[in-house]
């Protein structure tokens, strides 16, 4: 089973890491200079394509490394992946909380007639900032489980 969970871990963590990486160097600063009609456009049609894929990949990783904090045969191995799943954690949790509502809230946007409160209202900031920090935390989790690997090997 460890011989399974352990690919999964790396793999599902790799993926998940790459994937947010590539949202802080390039699509958040893309969508951040686009005007208000081709920002709309961009999450309208970004999102779908992230949001099916990114809680999947998110969930699985998550419960490998739950399941390795609980299998594995060493404490100090226990000890990473237990680290790396709670930073998983987190990083559902953002999203879910702070990332999502804001993807919503922008997707619901008439790409052609901006709110006269735009201005006030823009959140690429916010959501900049929440996704830099699950970018840091699912890079952190990549990690502890990759340690957790390394003391297994």
């Amino acid at each position: 089973m460890i011989s399974l969970l352990i690919p999964l871990s790396l793999a599902g963590g790799g993926l998940a890491a790459g994937v947010m990486l590539s949202t802080v160097i390039g699509i958040e600063p893309y969508t951040k200079a686009m005007p208000y009609d081709g920002y709309v456009r961009a999450i309208r049609f970004l999102w779908p394509r992230y949001d099916p894929l990114m809680p999947i990949v998110n969930a699985i990783t998550f419960l490998a490394d739950a399941a390795l904090a609980v299998v594995a045969p060493s404490a100090g191995a226990r000890a990473l992946y237990t680290a790396a799943a709670a930073l998983l954690a987190l990083v559902m949790a953002i999203s879910v909380v702070k990332n999502v509502p804001i993807n919503k809230y922008v997707t619901s946007l008439d790409p052609g007639d901006p709110p006269p409160d735009w201005a006030a209202r823009d959140p690429r900031t916010r959501w900049r900032t929440w996704n830099l920090i699950r970018t840091v935390l699912v890079l952190a989790a990549l990690a502890a489980a990759g340690a957790g690997a390394a003391t297994l090997m």
